[in-house]
């Protein structure tokens, strides 16, 4: 399961796992077909499918996942039990490439207050049930739930056991996102350079965003030679989420020259990607969302806008096109330069008449004033209104500038010629 290539980065998606367990959230084994189909495309190498002991509807959803996908490892969540494991194995069988996922405490706080058991009786029980999950399977993926908070020594104990009962894959958890990015980091490193036959298998971590550190931990976990991180679509997860597939992926793109390391993952599909997640979850993107809010590639100040039409690497440090998107988004606002708003009318093909450009500011000024974006539709009519107001000077018949008496008056015959 480890892979030769030191650089290589593996994308564990975990959006219809631990995503759909973010409260209010439900897929139906249709919707986490079609996320799955798209999860493919977007070249993810491994597909969390579900926890199929949980429901019979989840199992089926599995099931379905497993006997299609064929780009990528196909995993699901058991717990430490021959029950769960079994119900994996069925549901997941007929993959190309199937994964037994294994989770058990490894904190005192869960080992305590959770299970009720001891350590021996928790490494004893995990031992064995990795044992059971690899007579099934060539891969198994070990969890020690709660890593971040756990005895460390004890951490790379329970490490060194299931890597000897079969596990060849590792994934260390910060389950509550407690830690730090330099102590997660540390746990890491200490785990690989401790923890007696390492050498043979692949570490992962799956860090929670509980104080906004997800990703953050993650690169940290990278740096400290984890090789396959546990993330999810627009971050979703239990309570805060988990760490954001699109931003680690476009963290290692944008910054592959320092980081010196790489993913398989296709960056041109995330944006439609996280749009099917929003859509099938019912759930929006916040506008300033890293990657895939709706304000990530929009600029609405002025000096922004000015910078980005002269050159987008002014203030984009990666391009739109990479994750899926046509273009930058100028919005237009009180805020925006006549650069901007000059911009706008050349896309829609707009040319103002000689004359008619200080006019068609104006207004536009007088406008945004009034509201939160002035839009195309708006547009087009202060330029119709600018280039009428021009044709009658010289006539006898003043501009409409100069028969409103103040401020107000100008906004409210505006928005009056504008929206009726």
């Amino acid at each position: 399961m480890k892979d030769t290539n030191p650089d290589r980065v593996f994308i564990f998606d975990t959006t219809l796992r631990d995503g759909e367990q973010s409260p209010g959230f439900h897929l139906d084994a249709n919707s986490k077909l079609r996320i799955a189909r798209q999860l493919e495309k977007l070249g993810v190498d491994v597909i969390e499918a579900g926890f199929p002991i949980s429901s019979p509807g989840d199992f089926e959803a599995c099931r379905r996942i497993a006997r299609e996908i064929r780009g990528a490892t196909v995993t699901a969540l058991a717990r430490a039990v021959r029950e769960d494991i079994d119900a994996v194995w069925g549901a997941i069988k007929e993959a190309q490439t199937p994964q037994i996922h294994i989770v058990l405490s490894v904190s005192d706080v869960h080992i305590d207050r959770k299970l009720g058991m001891t350590r021996e009786q928790v490494l004893k029980r995990g031992a064995e049930m990795v044992a059971y999950a690899r007579s099934l399977c060539d891969n198994v993926e070990y969890s020690p739930e709660d890593a971040g908070r756990a005895d460390p020594d004890y951490l790379v104990e329970t490490v060194e056991t299931m890597i000897a009962a079969g596990a060849n894959v590792i994934n260390i958890p910060d389950t509550t996102g407690y830690c730090l990015p330099y102590e997660f980091g540390e746990l890491v490193r200490r785990v690989i350079t401790d923890a007696r036959g390492s050498e043979g298998a692949l570490f992962s971590v799956h860090c929670h965003n509980d104080l906004g550190l997800a990703v953050a931990n993650t690169l940290a976990a990278i740096s400290a030679g984890a090789r396959r991180v546990e993330c999810t679509i627009n971050g979703i997860g239990e309570r805060a989420g988990n760490t954001s597939l699109e931003e680690i992926v476009m963290l290692l793109n944008v910054r592959q020259a320092k980081l010196g390391l790489e993913c398989g993952v296709n960056t041109k599909e995330i944006t439609r990607t996280s749009r099917l997640v929003s859509e099938l979850t019912g759930t929006p993107v916040q506008p300033n969302k890293a990657v895939v809010g709706a304000n990530a590639f929009a600029h609405a100040s002025g000096i922004h806008q000015d910078g980005v039409l002269k050159d987008r690497l002014n203030y984009e440090i990666m391009k739109p096109e990479d994750v899926g998107l046509s273009d930058s988004r100028i919005v237009l606002t009180a805020r925006s330069g006549r650069h901007a708003f000059h911009h706008r009318l050349g896309r829609l093909g707009i040319t103002l008449g000689e004359g008619s450009d200080d006019a068609a500011w104006q207004r536009f000024l007088q406008l945004a004033d009034t509201k939160k974006e002035v839009t195309d539709e708006d547009l087009r009519k202060i330029a119709a209104m600018s280039s009428e107001t021009n044709g009658h000077e010289g006539n006898g018949h003043p501009p409409v500038t100069d028969q409103l008496n103040d401020h107000n008056h100008v906004a409210d015959t505006l928005r009056h010629l504008i929206f009726g």
